[in-house]
């Protein structure tokens, strides 16, 4: 880890998370070691985060509105009014991970079936005295079960009845499913018909029957490109289960601005068009240029990623395309941290004048 990096973490307690070097570098470019969006940012969500500092002197409304109906809106065009009580903002995906953690059924917890995934559910299960039990194959059914669909980082992806057929098969009776859609909205125009928080029938078919609880969490950091503001929320499987993690939720949790930067973004449609045009255009042109100068290394994931994970096939390779790319001013994310993955790195797409810079420092090198 870096010094950087060594500074910011306690390691001791906390959970690695990538998006902390480039505060480090003096040559800093580009950061591709976190999945953002490659546009940056909403201009219009930014505006409106800075005009809502001005109110920095009152409360944000205690409700969390107008932004929770508007991503309401987002989430659920037609029928919004009616799912807008089963939603909950929260300070980034992180506070609502713990909320959940902490109300859920206590005794077993499991990760989804990937190599790897998003490691802060596990640190919450584990914080909050879960028994862990191993992914991947094992058969076995938990208490809580968590899937990351589509896999940060691994790029793995299961369509809505793949995931219920997950859910059935690795969760017990009166558990809890804690999806993460963060990436789902990147998929298309048409996320909506692939993502679970879409097809309330099937979640309310499998808790009345089943009595499983489904969760489906969004990190709106991601997709927004705004990490620093923190955008979290969570659809419940029905209002009652909502207003239970309502009621351990401290007041006023997302602030002002982060508020008015959602209500903005949701409604910037020409941003979101032009996301889904050209996040699989410049992510086709990282995976051929990877392909052609390092035939060696082996690319994974959907095309529709914001990221790319790449498996070196060498510790030693990957450890110095890391180091190589920080001392270029474009860190991406190590395999090893969180992960422990050694031979693979991740890095975010970005557009082809910035991805240029990172592969001609890695060509230079003659790796």
């Amino acid at each position: 880890m870096s010094k950087g990096n060594e500074q910011v973490w306690d390691k001791k307690i906390q959970q690695y998370h990538g998006g902390q070097e480039w505060k480090f570098l003096k040559n800093f470019v580009e950061d591709f070691s976190v999945t953002t969006n490659g546009l940056g940012a909403p201009v219009s969500a930014m505006e409106a985060a800075k005009n809502a500092v001005i109110e920095c002197t009152h409360y944000p409304p205690a409700n969390q509105e107008p932004a929770k109906s508007s991503l309401a809106k987002f989430l659920w065009p037609e029928t919004w009014e009616e799912d807008n009580d089963r939603l909950l903002l929260g300070n980034g995906a992180s506070e609502l991970i713990d909320l959940i953690m902490r109300l859920a059924p206590k005794g077993t917890w499991k990760a989804g079936p990937f190599a790897a995934q998003y490691k802060e559910y596990e640190r919450s299960a584990t914080n909050n005295g879960y028994t862990i039990i191993d992914g991947g194959e094992n058969d076995t059914k938990a208490n809580v079960s968590c899937l990351v669909n589509p896999c940060n980082p691994t790029g793995d992806y299961m369509e809505v009845d793949e995931v219920l057929e997950w859910i059935l098969n690795n969760v017990t009776s009166g558990g809890f499913a804690i999806i993460d859609e963060s990436m789902q909205p990147w998929h298309s125009k048409d996320f909506r018909n692939h993502s679970l928080c879409f097809h309330k029938e099937k979640i309310q078919r499998l808790f009345s029957e089943m009595s499983i609880s489904v969760y489906v969490i969004h990190s709106w950091t991601k997709l927004w490109s705004c990490t620093g503001l923190r955008l979290g929320s969570i659809v419940c499987p029905n209002t009652s289960a909502a207003m239970e993690l309502k009621k351990i939720q401290v007041p006023w949790s997302v602030n002002l601005p982060a508020l008015a930067f959602l209500d903005a973004a949701t409604r910037d449609v020409d941003y979101l068009n032009r996301t889904w045009e050209v996040t699989p255009k410049w992510r086709k042109n990282t995976v051929e240029l990877l392909n052609k100068h390092f035939p060696k290394w082996s690319c994974h994931g959907k095309e529709f990623l914001s990221w790319v994970w790449v498996d070196t096939g060498s510790t030693e390779v990957a450890t110095r395309a890391v180091d190589i790319a920080k001392s270029a001013g474009v860190p991406v994310r190590s395999g090893v941290h969180g992960y422990k993955m050694p031979t693979f790195i991740r890095l975010a797409v970005r557009s082809e004048e910035k991805f240029k810079i990172l592969l001609d420092a890695w060509v230079a090198s003659g790796m």
